[in-house]
């Protein structure tokens, strides 16, 4: 006699998602560690010089944190109000910070001391950065205004007045000393060169700009605000390469990671993403329990940090495996120790028959008993975490012709979980088929005795014709565009080229046209 055959739910199982070399490479990072500070993350970066300390910037002060230990090893506080944007130089000896008191400290990591105090600025710095030449701060401020220090005098080597909001992102050029960008709260992004003592290129991000990034050639540059972040090609006279709109929710901060091939940006969302630089796209995504104001990388990709608002510092570290490279010796009792030690040769192997454990539904389907059968799949357990199997359960009925069987003669409680499952998947594009033709023989069954069922199953049904009946107006609405975008296609196709006039405008050729085009709008 042939053997059963069980009901098949690959048709129905949830694609998972593909697994790509950066799904690979992203993942190895261990268990986030989680420190907690006092305040608001408002910055975090790494040092370019091995071991890759990271300063956090926190309330009224910058910490200087090992990435190993993940304790703080300097303590920079010399600050009586908030402290901002606290960044290294190239050579990791140095740190530069902004603050509320509208002045720019300037401090030696290894001695902690104060070295240069820059003021000038009338509110609040929120971004300040080392030049490419290590001898100069750009300084970004609320008083509209971007400032260029010298740090041998203390004094302004050119100020910079094109804001007409508050400046809170700003980038220098990783090629250039005499380069730098300034992003503000009136929605303009403007680029500056020292050298001709004026701006040389301005774009509108159209929102709030939170974060300012150049890619490490200098040529391109990204903008961060609202809930996209925008690319931009410098050197064509700021021409938009991309909108990238991945996050949900105000884009707070953008780092580069991989030696430029990989772009890091966090956001309220409580998410940090991943992008190729190359494409702009996804290629992963890290998960936080809050939502992000700062973002740090270390430059090989052994360390991330994210800074949250409710001032937690999440730490995930590449960590080497050594237990694949030191495979531990198997440890066997004392009692039987002695007895592997003369192990006879194995000339045959006796392969152990595995008994097929089969399961409850499919069991009742091999007995006939539709109606259990679709009891077993209706269980909190299966419909809440595999509804998949549900689906391949009916599809398997309404093959063998037992679906009426099944649905038919059946109580108040047992009915509303059936009503249940359909209300909430059957707008699934994955099971709607399904779903439907069983909403169909459900309804023929028990339309002639809707007065006899209690109460809630009857507002079961109401809920689930409310359903359908949205289901068929977006089906609806799905068909007039479709209708509309043939028409515009066909006409596309019938018109001869014509030259344009402006390449920007286009004019119907004939009546007829402009007719189709008036009945479409």
């Amino acid at each position: 006699m042939a053997s059963f055959k069980k009901l098949n739910t690959k048709g129905f199982a949830r694609p998972g998602s593909e697994i790509t070399p950066d799904t690979v490479y992203w993942k190895k990072y261990s268990a986030p560690v989680l420190v907690k500070e006092f305040g608001p993350i408002d910055y975090i970066d790494f040092s370019p010089v091995e071991p890759h300390y990271f300063a956090v910037t926190c309330s009224v002060r910058v910490q200087v944190y090992n990435p190993i230990t993940k304790l703080v090893t300097k303590n920079l506080s010399r600050f009586k109000e908030a402290a901002y944007g606290g960044s290294f130089r190239n050579d990791g000896r140095l740190i530069c910070a902004g603050g509320e008191e509208a002045v720019i400290r300037l401090f030696d990591v290894n001695t902690k001391s104060l070295l240069r105090l820059f003021s000038g600025h009338k509110a609040a710095v929120h971004r300040t950065f080392f030049t490419a030449d290590n001898l100069h701060i750009a300084s970004f401020s609320d008083d509209k205004t971007t400032i260029l220090w010298d740090i041998p005098s203390e004094k302004q080597v050119i100020s910079f007045n094109e804001h007409s909001d508050y400046i809170r992102a700003g980038a220098v050029s990783p090629i250039s000393k005499d380069i730098f960008l300034s992003g503000g709260y009136d929605k303009q992004i403007h680029m500056y060169d020292t050298r001709t003592s004026q701006k040389i290129l301005s774009v509108t991000h159209e929102a709030p700009v939170e974060s300012l990034l150049f890619l490490p050639m200098g040529g391109i540059f990204l903008s961060a605000g609202g809930t996209e972040i925008r690319v931009w090609d410098a050197l064509a006279g700021g021409r938009l390469l991309a909108k990238i709109g991945q996050h949900h929710k105000t884009v707070t901060c953008l780092k580069i990671a991989s030696n430029g091939y990989r772009i890091v940006s966090g956001s309220l969302d409580r998410h940090v993403k991943i992008y190729d630089s190359g494409t702009y796209k996804t290629v992963h995504s890290f998960d936080y329990p809050n939502a992000i104001l700062s973002i740090g990388i270390s430059p090989n990709d052994e360390t991330i940090v994210a800074g949250m608002v409710d001032g937690l510092i999440s730490v995930k570290r590449r960590e080497e495996n050594v237990k694949n490279e030191k495979p531990q010796r198997k440890k066997v009792s004392y009692r039987h120790s002695g007895k592997n030690l003369h192990t006879p040769q194995v000339n045959i192997v006796v392969h152990r028959e595995m008994k097929e454990i089969m399961s409850k539904h499919d069991t009742c389907l091999r007995k006939f008993e539709y109606s259990k059968a679709l009891d077993c799949v209706m269980m909190n357990y299966v419909v809440n975490k595999t509804p998949h199997v549900t689906v391949a359960l009916m599809q398997e009925l309404i093959r063998r012709q037992g679906l009426k069987q099944a649905l038919s003669a059946r109580d108040g409680k047992s009915l509303v979980n059936i009503i249940k499952f359909l209300n909430r998947h059957i707008g699934s594009v994955q099971f709607g088929r399904v779903l439907l033709y069983v909403a169909n023989v459900l309804m023929d069954i028990y339309e002639d005795h809707l007065d006899e069922l209690a109460a809630e199953p009857r507002k079961m049904f109401s809920i689930l014709a409310s359903k359908l009946e949205e289901e068929e107006n977006l089906i609806l609405a799905l068909s007039e565009l479709q209708g509309k975008l043939h028409m515009i296609l066909s006409a596309a196709e019938t018109v001869p080229p014509t030259p344009a006039k402006d390449a920007l405008t286009f004019e119907p050729s004939t009546a007829a046209q402009k007719n189709l085009i008036l009945s479409i709008a």
